[in-house]
């Protein structure tokens, strides 16, 4: 999560710029007992290797230290939160001192086809972005990132994460005292709602025809 807005890490909170999160509050949906880290991420260095990665002087700094092709030409996938989790990828392989023989998987959860506007806020804002700035991005971001606002969790420490869902969706928005007991005593809570995943689909199709026909 966002180091500015640090609610699963610190039960904090704040304004960032990683956009497409969650903040203030713990989602219905996150399996909290099923979550073996907390991090936060300064919004400073998703915004830093969003430029790295999209900028004209960022993909030349990138091939000049010998990054493929291939992968330059993919990094546009990659959007500002996307950035945020690839931070938090590598903070999870240092605090648990992976090597070449560990893999860590993460999600680009969006690209930057939404985000083009924050390129052009973030030059008029800053200035344009040039070689000296992609290399203070690649090292202090990407080969710099510490073990700085992680939080490996215990079970008492997801309980008290997970219990946060009390205010937000039991007082407020209609859930049941039953049903956030179930998500963290039940079993079969989780595993019955990926069974649900076709009949989801399928409502979501409905509803965006619906809406393109509008």
């Amino acid at each position: 999560e966002a180091l500015q807005c640090p609610t699963i890490l610190y039960n904090g909170y704040g304004e960032h710029r990683i956009e497409g999160i969650g903040d203030k509050h713990i989602p219905w949906v996150h399996n909290v007992k099923n979550s073996d880290m907390a991090i936060g991420v300064d919004d400073e260095a998703a915004m830093a290797l969003t430029r790295l990665f999209n900028e004209e002087a960022g993909l030349e700094y990138l091939s000049s230290v010998g990054v493929d092709d291939a992968t330059i030409e993919h990094l546009p996938l990659m959007g500002i939160s996307g950035a945020a989790n690839l931070l938090s990828a590598i903070k999870v392989a240092k605090h648990y001192e992976m090597t070449e023989k560990d893999v860590v998987m993460t999600v680009a959860t969006d690209s930057m086809e939404m985000y083009g506007s924050r390129l052009a806020e973030l030059t008029e804002d800053r200035g344009s972005f040039d070689a000296t700035d992609a290399a203070v991005a690649f090292n202090r971001y990407l080969l710099g990132t510490g073990l700085d606002h992680v939080h490996e969790l215990g079970y008492y420490d997801r309980k008290r994460i997970h219990n946060l869902k009390y205010y937000t969706w039991v007082e407020q928005q209609g859930k049941t005292y039953e049903e956030i007991q179930a998500q963290w005593y039940d079993d079969d809570y989780w595993t019955s709602i990926q069974a649900m995943a076709d009949p989801i689909d399928e409502l979501i199709g409905a509803f965006n025809e619906r809406v393109a026909s509008q």
